[in-house]
């Protein structure tokens, strides 16, 4: 039992100190600070018919993932592949792709990758790119993160993106 409440105290201590870390950075907006966060919960009916799931698409090889990935460059001005979606991103390569792309207040189509792992594996042989994120621009490979930060800092990227198809 002792040891019970000395992990207690030991995280109730990090979890001050934390805190306390958080509340001295004046950058850090207060709402991203709060310990407790209330999130809507909704109860759907597993006797729901069928036609009112959710669909996908499933990818079944190379070329069918070839054909798709062609198709969303053409058909979308502003393309990226990431990993997660634009508004919970998945690692921090993406997140940082889609907040330059924010910055710089376009709009934008992703996909995320780890929903297609065909999609994944045939997005890096359709650019010859081993890396996710990637940025496609009018039906153009732009690069991945490390690019699209370097031109986003030197105004690059803003001039590329004045020039998206409407």
């Amino acid at each position: 039992m002792a040891s019970l409440i000395g992990l207690r105290a030991t995280a109730t201590a990090a979890a001050a100190a934390r805190g306390s870390l958080l509340r001295s950075n004046s950058s850090i907006p207060a709402f991203f600070i709060s310990s407790k966060i209330n999130l809507p919960t909704a109860s759907f009916s597993s006797d729901s018919h069928d036609d009112f799931a959710a669909k996908r698409t499933v990818i079944n090889d190379d070329e069918e993932a070839f054909n798709v990935i062609k198709d969303h460059v053409k058909n979308n001005p502003i393309m990226v592949y990431m990993k997660g979606n634009p508004s919970q991103p998945m690692c921090g390569f993406s997140g940082k792709v889609v907040g330059i792309l924010q910055k710089e207040e376009v709009d934008f189509s992703s996909v995320n990758v780890l929903e297609y792992p065909n999609i994944r594996e045939g997005v890096k042989k359709f650019s010859e790119w081993p890396t996710i994120p990637q940025l496609y621009v009018n039906g153009e490979f732009i690069g991945g993160c490390d690019i699209i930060t370097t031109m986003h800092e030197n105004g690059e990227l803003k001039e590329l993106l004045s020039e998206v198809k409407k």
